[in-house]
């Protein structure tokens, strides 16, 4: 009977090609398949391509690139028959006792495709192996733009989509002294709303494409251009804990 292939899942990385590791450089070149998401059926239109082939070239790549579709939609009558096709797909090539490297920008772990794939393939192949390699996160690379830190000390910081999490934002700013909005490209008006009269706009910076050659940072939400922009993220850095590891008191 022949072996099952081997499944991973690779961390491309934020955005600039040589953030990527050289482990996930070195399982492109070498795996069967190369399975990418893209957003468009048949356009091949993937950032986790394009961050990839910057570190690895298509010619370095041995095995079979498939591109799989992943829509940009929130209607699930739309996505999970197509990650369902997407996990298919993958499926019959690890029958085949093919290995295969499904890429994702940023980390697997982290507000990933990966995630949907993984509850499908878990569903009809449980026992295949799964290698998960991480990669740099945007939560990361974001305050590596700002160069204000997540946290220092005893500091707390926490992850929300800025589309659901902005009515929380007040009960959050109690709890954490970093706030990190993912996909905020518009959300921009509603925070400057909310933030200004609490006393707490100059605390929030804006990230686009965060350090990618197109990366943008504003340090007022006021500035940050009207046009909706994906990849696009805020961190809120209230801070009220700094300064006690140092000082044995706030700060």
């Amino acid at each position: 009977m022949k072996k099952v292939g081997k499944l991973y899942a690779i961390g491309v990385g934020p955005g600039a090609s040589d953030l990527m590791t050289l482990r996930a450089a070195k399982l492109l070149r070498e795996t069967d398949v190369v399975a990418v998401p893209e957003k468009t059926a048949g356009q091949q239109d993937s950032f986790a391509w394009a961050i990839a082939t910057g570190a690895v070239t298509p010619e370095e790549i041995q095995g079979e690139t498939l591109f799989l579709h992943f829509p940009m939609s929130r209607d699930v009558s739309i996505t999970v028959p197509a990650w369902q096709r997407a996990a298919t797909a993958i499926i019959t090539r690890l029958k085949q006792g093919l290995d295969v490297a499904f890429i994702t920008e940023g980390d697997p772990s982290v507000f990933s495709t990966w995630a949907y794939l993984q509850e499908e393939l878990a569903e009809s192949l449980p026992d295949v192996e799964v290698e998960i390699v991480p990669g740099v996160s945007s939560i990361t690379a974001v305050p590596a733009a700002t160069g204000v830190p997540l946290a220092d000390g005893e500091e707390r910081f926490c992850v929300v989509p800025a589309t659901y999490g902005i009515d929380m934002l007040p009960s959050l700013i109690e709890e954490f002294d970093t706030i990190i909005l993912i996909k905020a490209g518009r959300i921009v008006e509603p925070l400057i709303a909310l933030l200004e009269p609490m006393g707490l706009l100059h605390c929030a910076r804006y990230v686009s494409y965060a350090s990618g050659d197109n990366q943008e940072v504003y340090e007022d939400l006021r500035d940050v251009p009207k046009e909706h922009r994906y990849f696009a993220m805020i961190q809120l850095s209230i801070r009220g804990r700094k300064g006690r590891l140092r000082h044995g008191k706030v700060a």
